[in-house]
């Protein structure tokens, strides 16, 4: 079983201060990093035993990769996932560009992927992402409610499209945080639900189990050994171009500025710029230019 501490991530991906201040501009060092993280990816996809995947919060990012590799995920309704890469300055390329499409379908996958907004747990579920989703928050008297921040409660809305597991907008939204106030979060229910899967899993022969995931595992091993040496050479050169400037732009920045300006990229690249550190000053939020200026000096 694997999980994070806590009650608010199961993981959030890499440390974007050592992304903007370690690795922008450092694609060897990086790459030695992405070898640590593809190795943990490896082990998980050739683990021995069945391997479970306790989310006990957000799951984003490398977190969602990690996710991924593992065989079931049961989750607390207030996780959420999703990837946080195209935004931010990098790709997807730790496992989700090989994985998420076998879960969800080359659509949602390209979704998520592509635009990084993250899905609740109910959404992930009804997609084919995890195996059970269960509520954990409390109100005062000790009764679970679902996650006031979801739509649970319809399946669809008047015209027919399907709205379950949507994040609430609007003042449903505005109401809904206000409810979250008053709520306490208590996991007893996820381990709950981890302890009667992994029961279900100890009345089965180990060696059958054992290769029937083996033989399922293959599926994501056969996309993860031919792309997952290329894309950590992708992943370490990209630390010197929109990388060097998507993390020092979230790391630096003040919300809800924490993205470069796209448009002007767009224009500048269209334009025949150089992605330099002239073309990074230019696109970065304001607010970051002089957090990534005093990084670059030192001081």
């Amino acid at each position: 079983m694997l999980t994070g501490s806590g009650d608010r991530a199961f993981c959030t991906g890499g440390n974007t201060s050592e992304y903007a201040t370690l690795y922008a501009g450092r694609p060897a060092e990086y790459a030695q990093y992405m070898r640590l993280f593809n190795d943990a990816v490896t082990s998980l996809l050739l683990c021995d035993k069945p391997v479970v995947c306790r989310v006990n919060g957000m799951r984003i990012g490398g977190g969602q990769e990690i996710g991924m590799a593992c065989d079931f995920s049961v989750a607390g309704d207030h996780a959420s996932f999703g990837q946080a890469g195209p935004v931010h300055g990098s790709a997807p390329d730790g496992g989700s560009t090989d994985f998420l499409d076998l879960y969800v379908g080359y659509g949602f996958a390209a979704e998520s992927l592509s635009l990084c907004q993250p899905w609740s747990a109910a959404k992930a579920y009804r997609l084919g992402l995890l195996n059970e989703v269960v509520p954990v928050h409390r109100d005062t008297e000790g009764k679970p409610v679902p996650n006031p921040l979801v739509v649970t409660d319809r399946f669809a809305d008047d015209l027919g499209r399907i709205v379950y597991g949507d994040w609430k907008e609007g003042e449903a939204k505005d109401l809904a945080k206000k409810r979250l106030g008053g709520l306490k979060i208590d996991l007893a229910p996820l381990d709950a639900a981890i302890d009667r899967l992994t029961t279900k899993l100890l009345y089965t022969f180990p060696d059958c189990t054992h290769k029937t995931l083996e033989s399922l595992r293959k599926k994501k091993l056969s996309q993860w050994f031919a792309n997952s040496e290329t894309n950590r050479s992708w992943l370490a050169l990209n630390m010197n171009t929109e990388a060097a400037a998507g993390f020092p732009a979230f790391h630096f920045g003040e919300k809800p500025d924490r993205e470069i300006d796209f448009v002007t990229l767009r224009r500048r690249l269209a334009e025949g710029a150089r992605f330099d550190s002239d073309l990074v000053r230019e696109v970065l939020p304001p607010a970051a230019r002089k957090g990534w200026e005093e990084s670059r000096s030192g001081s």
